[in-house]
């Protein structure tokens, strides 16, 4: 659904794409997102605006976009990362610094490789494995080629600001040749090396995988799931199975053992109990048999390992297939035996359960060992199971040999680089997450067992007696030529003699990304004069669920390989979920690409899009029904202005976005509220108008005895946007940001200051002819309407400078309809972000505003109380002698219109502050100790009647508000109910409380009159 049908066409037959957009057709009556946005971009990058410039403070901002997946489209995350990235680029470039924003694509090994192998069977029938690594690594750069573009097109609809003449892909030879660089440089000292280990096994994609691409769930209870290539058979998980082993001892009892994986069973090489477990004592040191295999298991004592008080006490050791295990064989040199082929598949270790599935093998090893007495029961025990997030499979501890990376002193060096000040993270309560990962950091797992990436530029060395698990017999080099004249040295033997066998795994994603702010500036060429002037960067911008896998090692690899921080602030921002919190999921049907958003989309249309992906039938049906619940009439549009902004106001740090589409289409409604400001403005300020040029900061106009008291106040208040803004930025608090304009533009702006210069700007010299001094009369007013001109044309200009980097489409649009001085550049993007004008500062006409402010307010509450919504009641005000607000009222036609206008009165009268001034047939409020307000209702309304609904609405009210409390005073309510749910509560018992006070007082006054009738 799209609220504007927009027709471009008038535009496209005046416009040449790449030039400035053709403005000489009038506004259009209303804000049109699609029109207002065709065409600036294409100027924008063609005139080379988006090109690093020295500028005028010599200073540089240097951000690099976290590379998306080139696995497919953007998603609403990507788009606040941009949102973020290119308001910050965009500021900077107006406060002068020299700007560079780099574009980039990730490889995406698994993600990419796993796309592309659904696709070719989908299509072709056809296995990777059939097809053979050359041609298969083929098909991968033809859909790259195809769909790479998709992204780049996105982040340009989202106005991202990209210097796209640096583009990058992170498989292009310069990457490629930085990363095998990285990789030398790292093997030849010692901190990259091969080893056999556990390692977290992806049997769908029979791959190693890292901690990231592992999501865990909790089961509570007996559960049984689908896996993955089973088809639709389910199997049982949180259950603990008993069985037992027989001893070799045969007048020992069978040992009982529990787990939850009873297929392990069959690599057991050890059964622990603990040392002092006095029911074990007599098994130490003997042998129990397996049931299958009958190989002789030893009883060990672990104290690390058992806990006496838990199940039977007494541990199956499988170190082949447990983390806890793998280290307690490792203290005990326990044999490690593998029982899983690369899919999953029993292998030979298995014996008779060779070659069956993994889960399917768990229920025959359960009928085997029943059939043989030695089953003992089962029952239920919640776990954690670990899913790999590509497919869905069930990640399989193994070992394997794998290229590691000693992580220890690289990270030594990112914490002491953060607690000594020179990396900042914000939001700071990020740091400690920071501390508690690199200080308990693990030897990092590099290798993949892929065909798409960085292959791995590591050589075997063929000789008698190596073992391609021993790091020492492999060597590292750009090329074959390179590693062969290594091993020649190396091993002392001739050149024609060396057999060389290249590792076919390729590197972690996250190995290639972790060199990416200077691998993208020409590193490892130091000569390279990208790298020289633009590294390191200046901040890394990006989600926070990614800190360690991709932040900390940028940091641990920019120390170690350029001995340089890549960065010096990183600003992590949070989660996108849904308007119910959930996580943004395909199968869900909540993820939203955000051309959709800027566009429109029907909900037939939105459902469409599901079937481009890789989803299965069942999730396909699972994602319709939630878009129809999420999206009933599909997604408005709401231009990419109204979603940047949107997105930039959620950003209060810490808290995770929960986005509703209604946030985003509100802001578009701002945006209509912005397009007809300035065309009422325009209109008002007339045709031919000149400004004054910004140098005289308007001491000329006299500010102070011919401008108004609003004339004043609204440069003050500027100045107070200007200052909010600035600091926003600055501290990446972008909601400060969004609210500073949002208030500025439509509580200050429009609200007051435009509302109070329509009657002046309506007085015509003919008014005056019938006045003796007409002349006079008409040359003041025509002075100040002079001022105010220039004053409107200055808010307009500042207030467009001030979203600019936030909202450029609309801004660029609008700036471009305004009046222009001579110091004015050719667009918005390049003028200078906006500064304080100290002498525009006016506390005292804040502080006399803001009293004007709190009448508008009584009498608008007043009136919504008594129910005048038609009725325009007359009022008194009394202040006190000296009070300099009086002062102003009863001077300042344009101050007591406010009033007039904004409280929808008839007419206002003043009075002294004495009892025996009190006007007949008022209610009466007071503000603060300065000003009593009298609102006439004598004659309006039927007060007993008003009365009765008063008393009406109390009794709702003591009636929540008894409700509420009652939930309060729950027993452990402080410790059960989270802290938002009280939090919520007590904000509502203020408010509860308040208004019955308010019913009470306003009843009182009610009461008051009927007896002054009476």
């Amino acid at each position: 659904m799209t609220e504007n049908k927009t027709n471009t066409e008038e535009i496209k037959n005046k416009t040449i794409i790449g030039e400035k957009k053709d403005m000489s057709d009038p506004m259009d009556k209303s804000y049109d997102p699609i029109k207002v946005e065709a065409f600036w971009y294409e100027y924008w990058e063609k005139q080379g605006f988006f090109k690093p410039k020295e500028g005028r403070t010599g200073k540089k901002f240097v951000i690099a976009l976290p590379p998306p997946n080139v696995t497919g489209s953007l998603h609403l995350g990507h788009a606040l990362t941009g949102a973020i990235q290119d308001s910050l680029v965009r500021w900077h470039r107006m406060k002068g610094d020299e700007t560079l924003y780099l574009p980039a694509l990730d490889h995406a090994g698994i993600a990419t490789q796993s796309v592309v192998e659904k696709k070719l069977l989908r299509e072709k029938n056809i296995t990777r494995q059939e097809l053979g690594r050359e041609k298969f690594v083929g098909e991968i750069w033809k859909w790259k080629e195809k769909y790479g573009g998709r992204i780049n097109k996105q982040l340009r609809k989202l106005g991202s600001s990209l210097d796209w003449d640096r583009a990058t892909f992170t498989m292009d030879k310069k990457l490629n040749y930085a990363v095998n660089e990285a990789f030398i440089r790292l093997h030849k000292e010692g901190i990259i090396y091969r080893s056999t280990r556990l390692v977290n096994w992806s049997c769908r994609l029979k791959t190693a995988i890292s901690d990231i691409e592992v999501e865990y769930k909790d089961i509570k209870s007996k559960t049984y799931l689908s896996i993955p290539g089973y088809g639709n058979k389910k199997y049982p998980f949180g259950i603990l199975t008993e069985f037992a082993y027989k001893m070799e001892d045969e007048t020992l009892e069978p040992l009982v053992v529990a787990t939850t994986r009873l297929e392990t069973m069959l690599g057991d090489t050890a059964v622990a109990v603990h040392s002092k477990d006095e029911r074990y004592i007599k098994y130490q040191g003997k042998f129990a048999i397996h049931p299958f295999s009958k190989r002789r298991i030893p009883i060990i004592c672990d104290d690390v390992l058992v806990d006496p008080k838990f199940g039977t006490g007494a541990v199956k050791v499988t170190p082949g297939h447990d983390p806890n295990d793998y280290a307690t064989g490792k203290r005990h040199n326990l044999e490690i035996i593998n029982i899983l082929n690369d899919n999953g598949t029993i292998n030979a270790n298995g014996g008779q359960f060779e070659n069956l599935k993994r889960f399917e093998a768990r229920v025959e090893v359960a009928k085997k060992l029943d059939e043989m007495g030695l089953l003992k029961g089962e029952t239920v025990n919640p776990m954690r199971i670990g899913f790999c997030t590509r497919s869905g499979d069930i990640i399989e501890p193994i070992v394997k040999p794998q290229w590691f990376a000693n992580c220890d002193e690289m990270a030594k060096r990112a914490v002491k680089a953060v607690e000594e000040g020179e990396l900042n993270i914000y939001p700071e309560n990020h740091k400690q997450v920071w501390f508690n990962w690199l200080n308990n950091i693990r030897d990092w797992c590099i290798s993949r067992q892929l065909w798409w990436g960085h292959q791995i530029p590591a050589y075997f060395v063929d000789l008698e007696g190596h073992n391609r698990s021993k790091t020492e017999h492999w060597v590292s080099a750009h090329t074959e030529e390179e590693a062969k004249k290594i091993a020649s040295e190396k091993f002392k033997i001739p050149l024609e003699k060396v057999v060389l066998e290249r590792d076919p795994d390729v590197l972690d994603t996250w190995f290639s990304s972790g060199l990416f702010p200077y691998s993208i500036l020409g590193w490892p060429n130091e000569e390279s004069e990208d790298l020289q002037k633009f590294y390191p960067t200046s901040l890394l911008e990006t989600g926070k669920d990614i800190l360690f896998f991709w932040v900390a090692r940028m940091v641990m690899l920019g120390l170690k390989l350029t001995d340089k921080l890549p960065f010096t602030d990183v600003y992590l921002h949070t989660m996108v979920r849904d308007a119910h919190g959930r996580k943004m999921s395909k199968s869900l049907g909540n993820v939203v690409d955000p051309l959709d958003v800027i566009k429109g989309i029907n909900l037939e249309d939105l459902h469409k899009t599901l079937y481009t992906g890789n989803l299965s039938e069942k999730e396909v049906k699972l994602a319709i029904k939630g878009q129809k619940k999420d999206f009933p009439k599909g997604i408005p549009q709401c231009g990419c202005d109204a979603l940047r902004f949107g997105l930039c106001d959620y950003t209060s740090q810490g808290r995770d976005i929960n986005l509703n589409i209604n946030k985003i289409k509100s802001c578009r409604q701002f945006c209509n509220k912005l397009w007809n400001a300035t065309k009422f403005t325009l209109m008002n300020i007339g045709e031919g108008f000149t400004p004054l040029e910004t140098e005289s900061n308007f001491e000329d106009l006299n500010l102070h005895t011919e401008g108004s008291f609003l004339d004043r106040w609204i440069l003050s208040k500027v100045n107070k946007a200007i200052i909010k803004c600035n600091n926003g930025f600055e501290k990446y608090q972008f909601n400060e940001v969004t609210e500073a304009c949002y208030h500025f533009w439509l509580h200050e702006f429009c609200d007051i200051y435009l509302e109070s210069t329509k009657t002046l700007m309506k007085v015509k010299e003919e008014d005056f002819i019938e006045s003796k001094t007409g002349k006079e009369q008409w040359e003041k007013t025509k002075r100040q309407q002079t001022i105010s001109k220039n004053i409107l044309f200055r808010c307009l200009d500042i207030g467009l400078k001030l979203l600019h980097p936030i909202m450029p489409f609309v801004t660029e649009e609008l700036w471009q309809r305004i009046p222009k001085l001579k110091t004015h550049q050719e667009t918005i993007m390049v003028e200078d972000y906006p500064e304080t004008i100290p002498v525009w500062n006016n506390s005292q006409e804040e502080s006399l505003l803001d009293g004007i402010k709190s009448i508008i307010h009584s009498v608008r509450s007043t009136r919504e109380q008594y129910s005048l919504t038609k009725i325009k009641p007359q009022i008194f005000l009394a202040f006190t002698e000296s009070s300099k607000l009086k002062e102003l009222l009863q001077k300042d036609t344009q101050a007591e219109n406010l009033i007039l206008f904004l409280g929808k009165v008839s007419k206002i009268e003043y009075i002294d502050q004495k009892k025996e001034n009190k006007p007949n047939g008022c209610v009466v409020d007071i503000i603060g100790d300065t000003c009593i307000i009298y609102m006439l209702l004598q004659g309006l309304i039927e007060i007993p009647v008003e009365i009765k609904k008063l008393n009406k609405k109390k009794n709702k009210a003591e009636k929540d508000l008894q409700k509420v409390t009652r939930r309060t005073k729950a027993k452990n309510y402080e410790n059960k109910v989270p802290q938002h749910i009280q939090k919520k509560n007590s904000e509502m018992i203020t408010s509860l409380e308040k208004e019955i006070k308010d019913f009470d007082f306003a009843i009182e006054n009610l009461t008051e009159l009927l007896d002054e009738k009476n």
